[in-house]
């Protein structure tokens, strides 16, 4: 049984923990090129090569558009690095005002007035505040999105820089025929909300590039979908099919977040979906973890229609007519996801197995220290990488997360299927500092289980996918490097 998990308060971030994938004093050999020597350069040099194409809040458009291009290695590592290195300054920076001197939460203007104790004293508190802010609770921010974050609810003023993206994105979604290789470029580093909706049906596949043929497919596909209904919905309680609604039925509830899918609205439409895919495919059936794929789809088919945070929205409240175009779309949609991964849930779930020993021997070439430590500790990647696997990271990260992993998802090639090994390989060793703090088997489970990221937005994610792209291109065309 796959239960909630609320992360603790995201703790402050550690620069050496990204520093080893950096300097090459802690850079494990895998990293590099065999038999290809580090080219030496300044620091002015490898900023003039990446522009500051990768930073966070700088435009990142002509670098991420590179992504789907055959990149020269060294180029590939050193952008990557530029959003690791401005990640570590900054944090850097926040650290530095975090260390001040404080009290009872007012700003010390200085030192003398400061509290007065020993620094082992004040080493202490500091110790149980931490200790206090990581205990697993349920923050009260927006489950969909930070507003500062992201744009997937309520959105604030743009920056200048937003506005431009949106500008781009809607020239290229308001041609005759959209350029489905420009619209990934684009979409690699985010889609923004008021067009994510279009987006996603044509990075999916559900949408044709002609934009006179759309129409025609949504009144075309819809229609199909609520065929499937009228033919096999009725079945749900016949002895053959009523084991599989029984577990759909059960597993809805325990889904996030809570106070959209325990609107009986949802639950009924969640129900509908996952009960036709799983007839329509009888090779696999319903699996547990396929009910959280329908959860993003859904959620951004309903920002298409409301402006309001959708976690404090009553579903119900939307017309009949655009809740059946919300659950139609989102059934096909999911339906192209799992194409391409269905493997994950045939018998014995042999997509999965291979995937989770895929990402041990990945672990193990490039942080040898966190795969040792985890076998010291008899730690299987099978106890915490299969959900990983079999829930996309959706039950480690917040859905807003999860909507901004998949933007890329579907603008990378084989994104679900490929890119998320590289994906979880990066997840894991983010970690790296906390992993190798736990010293006993239960201790390292309850962290692996129960990751801190509840906090985590925009810049996190970004952080993580130029991780996991820097890996794929090392390792995804070289599967020596990950093989012992």
């Amino acid at each position: 049984i796959i239960q909630h998990v609320y992360g603790a308060q995201h703790p402050p971030f550690d620069p050496l923990l990204h520093a080893n994938l950096i300097k090459a004093g802690n850079k494990p050999p895998s990293m590099s090129t065999p038999g290809k020597p580090k080219k030496a350069t300044t620091f002015q040099e490898f900023e003039s090569i990446t522009s500051d194409a990768w930073d966070v809040g700088d435009d990142d458009d002509e670098l991420l558009a590179m992504a789907a291009q055959n990149l020269n290695i060294e180029v590939v590592m050193e952008t990557a690095n530029k959003v690791i290195e401005n990640h570590s300054k900054l944090q850097e920076r926040r650290q530095h005002f975090e260390r001040l001197p404080h009290s009872d939460s007012r700003l010390v203007k200085s030192h003398s007035e400061a509290p007065i104790g020993s620094p082992k004293v004040l080493a202490e508190e500091r110790a149980a505040l931490q200790r206090q802010q990581s205990l697993p609770h349920r923050p009260v921010i927006p489950l969909v999105a930070r507003m500062a974050d992201q744009n997937t609810s309520g959105t604030p003023a743009m920056t200048e820089r937003e506005a431009f993206r949106l500008d781009k994105f809607r020239q290229l979604l308001a041609g005759p025929n959209t350029d489905l290789e420009e619209l990934r470029k684009l979409s690699w580093s985010g889609i923004p909300r008021q067009v994510r909706p279009i987006t996603w049906k044509l990075l999916s596949g559900y949408l044709p590039a002609n934009a006179e043929r759309r129409a025609s497919t949504l009144q075309r596909k819809r229609q199909e979908y609520f065929g499937f209904i009228e033919q096999y919905y009725d079945s749900r309680n016949d002895e053959h099919h009523q084991d599989t609604y029984r577990q759909i039925h059960i597993d809805i509830p325990r889904m996030s977040p809570e106070s959209l899918v325990l609107q009986p609205k949802v639950t009924e439409i969640f129900e509908r979906i996952l009960f036709i895919w799983a007839i329509r495919h009888p090779a696999s059936g319903y699996v547990q973890g396929i009910n959280d794929l329908v959860t993003p789809f859904f959620v951004v088919y309903v920002f298409e229609y409301i402006e309001e945070e959708v976690e404090n929205f009553d579903v119900s409240s939307l017309q009949e007519e655009v809740l059946r175009n919300i659950e139609a779309d989102s059934f096909w949609c999911m339906s192209k996801l799992l194409d391409g991964i269905q493997d994950n849930y045939t018998f014995a779930q042999p997509g999965i197995q291979r995937k989770v020993k895929a990402l041990e021997e990945l672990v193990s070439r490039i942080d040898e220290t966190v795969h040792r430590h985890m076998q010291q500790y008899e730690v299987e990647y099978l106890q915490f990488a299969f959900r990983w696997m079999n829930n996309l990271l959706m039950r480690e990260l917040p859905l807003r997360c999860t909507i901004r992993l998949w933007d890329t998802y579907q603008a990378e090639p084989e994104g679900f299927s490929h890119f998320h090994l590289y994906v979880c390989a990066a997840f894991l060793v983010h970690w790296r500092k906390e992993i190798l703090e736990e010293k006993d088997f239960q201790g390292l489970m309850i962290l692996l289980q129960n990751l801190p990221t509840m906090h985590w937005g925009n810049e996190e994610v970004s952080v993580l996918l130029a991780e996991a792209y820097r890996l794929k291109f090392a390792f995804a065309d070289a599967p020596n490097h990950y093989k012992r």
